[in-house]
């Protein structure tokens, strides 16, 4: 709705307002949303203060889409005392502030969102690195005035158009680069495989290079922790993630030896356990960015407000830090263990924030298990062992639907490679390397391999934000599968 009224498409009184003065506010308001939440709105609040709007050509509306009779503002709960009937009373609010806010007030806080959004686009990929705050940083410096040859500009753009991908027979915009993801896992694949490791040095050596040795957003809440970490994209040192980083630190784990790389590893542990938040987990940016009342306020339809800890990130944690040496004893490590056994679901399967959806938060909470040193004679081991066996497919392999963030609960759809890789690397970490379910999701992988080598995979089975949008990654079908045939042969040599 807010993009749409920037075209003049839908009215801007119905939509949510982010007032810049919000940047003002004492305390960690602002830190309190998910950092994905946070740049966006700093971004988007220096865009309404100017109130612009591009037309579209004459004749050009969406009036099809609006039911006769039905007003367009925002539907308040039937409970006249709820969080979300007041939070509207603030949109309320905010927009008779939009009307008397003092000037010198206003220039203020705007000057203050322009030097946090510059400061934060800095040796970086664009704001935060990822689609909608980049496009929205464009926009804030068009109407902050920035002329199209400002090197602020001209940068802002041209990472933004890097996003776009015209084939000649489509024309799409990715949502974000994922190349130190995608080089950590497939150099842990191939390493696992039996890939010599000398030959993997170069992807090593050009993992440790982009270690994030500057303080980000994360430092508000632990600032005490030195910083380090590693993002998700080329570039993006204000937003190191604990995914990622936990994912490098287990590919190197590979190759470790060499004493130059002995201090990188050891600041990335210390800062994963530092990460940890207060219930156990770890989440993906942030820690303790858990309140939950936010996910009412009229701008948080994109179902992602907040970044709380999630199994799925929280098992691969373990996993990387038990490569590194940290067992049971380490308080972390009990603290860890004891978040994914206090949040398996009652069907057995653990919830994937990241991936899709189950299937994936089940497999990489059992692996975490696993490497924490939990006996696969454990229920909670047990139980989501039966949990994956029991949703195989008839072919052998196993898929899920999107559809799971809707219900609540697995939803079933046609095998895919990432995925039953997935349910089998869940199942090797639960003891299970020879059931004959095992047997059938090898033989899945092993038939459905191409001649060139690989798996084709036309679903989505990364999330971006439930319920909103999904993810595509192109090497999933590749090296996860990789994966899960290596420790097939590894534990049944």
């Amino acid at each position: 709705k807010v993009n749409l009224s920037l075209f003049g498409l839908y009215p801007r009184e119905h939509c949510p307002t982010i007032p810049p003065e919000l940047i003002l506010l004492p305390g960690r308001v602002l830190h309190q949303m998910s950092s994905w939440t946070r740049a966006i709105a700093v971004s988007l609040a220096l865009v309404q203060s100017a109130k612009p709007i591009r037309p579209v050509p004459d004749g050009f509306d969406l009036r099809e889409l609006f039911l006769p009779g039905v007003s367009p503002a925002f539907r308040r709960d039937r409970r006249w005392l709820s969080r979300r009937n007041l939070f509207l009373r603030l949109d309320q609010a905010f927009k008779l502030w939009e009307r008397v806010a003092p000037a010198g007030l206003r220039r203020s806080a705007i000057r203050k969102c322009e030097r946090w959004m510059l400061e934060r686009s800095e040796d970086s990929d664009g704001l935060g690195a990822i689609y909608p705050p980049m496009m929205y940083a464009v926009m804030a410096l068009d109407v902050l005035g920035y002329r199209p040859d400002h090197p602020a500009r001209r940068e802002a753009l041209a990472h933004f158009e890097n996003l776009m991908v015209d084939d000649g027979e489509r024309f799409f915009l990715r949502p974000c680069f994922s190349p130190v993801w995608d080089t950590a896992i497939a150099g842990y694949a191939l390493a696992q495989a039996g890939y010599p490791a000398a030959e993997l040095r170069r992807s090593a050596e050009w993992l440790l290079a982009r270690e994030v040795r500057r303080r980000g957003d994360w430092a508000v809440k632990r600032p005490g922790l030195a910083p380090s970490g590693w993002a998700f994209e080329f570039r993006n040192p204000f937003y190191p993630d604990i995914d990622d980083t936990a994912m490098v630190l287990l590919a190197l784990a590979r190759g470790r030896g060499a004493k130059a790389q002995e201090p990188t590893l050891k600041r990335g542990i210390t800062w994963l356990v530092g990460m940890q938040s207060r219930d156990g987990g770890w989440a993906a940016f942030d820690a303790d960015n858990s309140w939950e009342f936010l996910s009412d306020v009229p701008f948080a339809d994109h179902n992602a407000m907040l970044d709380p800890a999630c199994p799925d990130i929280t098992g691969r944690v373990l996993e990387a830090l038990a490569a590194h040496g940290l067992g049971r004893d380490h308080p972390a490590v009990r603290r860890g263990v004891d978040y994914l056994v206090r949040t398996q679901e009652a069907d057995g399967s653990w919830y994937g924030r990241w991936g899709v959806a189950y299937i994936y938060g089940t497999c990489f909470a059992l692996r975490g298990l696993a490497a924490a040193g939990e006996s696969d004679r454990e229920a909670h081991m047990l139980r989501a062992a039966e949990w994956l066996r029991s949703i195989q497919n008839a072919g052998g392999g196993w898929g899920e639907s999107c559809a799971s963030y809707e219900s609540g609960g697995y939803a079933p759809a046609e095998s895919t490679p990432s995925q039953t890789a997935w349910a089998l690397l869940g199942l090797f970490a639960a003891g299970d390397t020879r059931s004959r379910s095992v047997e059938q999701g090898i033989e899945y992988l092993l038939d459905t391999q191409q001649a060139e080598g690989g798996w084709e995979e036309e679903l989505s089975t990364g999330t971006g934000f439930p319920k909103v949008f999904y993810l595509k990654y192109d090497l999933y079908r590749l090296y996860f599968p990789l994966l899960a045939l290596a420790e097939y042969r590894r534990a049944r040599a």
